[in-house]
């Protein structure tokens, strides 16, 4: 397809979009990038003061959430080429879909193929109604999907900790902490109300304003006064980790699965 396409480029990591704009260049270039953003925010900034382009593509996870949840807020009727870093579970989920994406990093005969299917739907009338129920149905599947590490500074260092190592999330003085199994506080970018969304809630649950925590994160549960429950934490000094009274049932039924 010779005609200028106008493209619009979701993508957090800058090496993964200035590929993505140099492997696309080489492959159409008389197609135009309108911009990149990085960011669901930003996204839905732009999406909702701008003429939507021919064809996007987003990036699953960005800094501030999902890509999926910018559909949430503006109607986008286009097109949409997807790039993933996720398990083999929801790739299969876009071929069922028949979604296309891209796995990063970026292969030029996969963008190839995916721009060809993209000019097969435009000669076909476009992308109708079908195309955009598939796109929800990938993204129901995907928000179970659940963030898998998170990364931290130490010093002038950045590392990357899984969340599986993570024991509680909490918060102190308008800051949140995390507390991993070997005992180590690390200071995060998200709120706490952020994480409650991030990870999974069958391994995490939010005990009360203060704290989230793993199912491994106790040595011991306390009968406690107007029928609360207090808890002692692995690695913490802390004597008041409360379960708030609204949140007892909940947690007790969490731990009886």
């Amino acid at each position: 397809m010779n005609i200028e396409i106008n493209v619009v480029i979701v993508e957090d990591e800058n090496p993964a979009a200035t590929r993505l704009q140099t492997v696309l260049k080489e492959l159409r270039p008389a197609w135009k990038v309108l911009t990149v953003l990085d960011a669901v925010d930003a996204a839905v900034v732009w999406f909702s003061t701008h003429a939507h382009p021919d064809l996007c593509f987003f990036d699953i996870q960005l800094s501030d959430g999902i890509s999926f949840e910018i559909f949430d807020v503006v109607p986008l009727h286009k097109p949409v080429i997807f790039t993933t870093a996720y398990d083999e579970y929801a790739l299969k989920a876009f071929k069922v879909n028949s979604i296309d994406y891209l796995l990063k990093p970026v292969a030029k005969k996969d963008l190839e193929s995916a721009l060809d299917k993209f000019e097969k739907y435009a000669s076909l009338g476009g992308w109708g109604d079908d195309q955009v129920n598939k796109i929800t149905s990938v993204s129901d599947a995907l928000r179970q999907t659940y963030k898998k590490r998170f990364l931290v500074k130490i010093g002038e260092h950045i590392h990357s900790i899984q969340t599986r190592d993570i024991l509680y999330f909490y918060s102190l003085e308008k800051a949140t902490f995390c507390t991993t199994t070997e005992g180590k506080n690390y200071l995060l970018d998200y709120p706490l109300d952020r994480i409650e969304t991030l990870i999974d809630p069958e391994n995490y649950k939010r005990i009360n304003r203060k704290y989230v925590i793993h199912l491994d994160a106790f040595e011991d549960i306390i009968a406690y006064s107007n029928s609360r429950l207090r808890l002692k934490l692995k690695h913490s000094d802390d004597r008041d980790v409360i379960v708030a009274r609204e949140r007892v049932k909940e947690f007790k039924d969490w731990l009886d699965k």
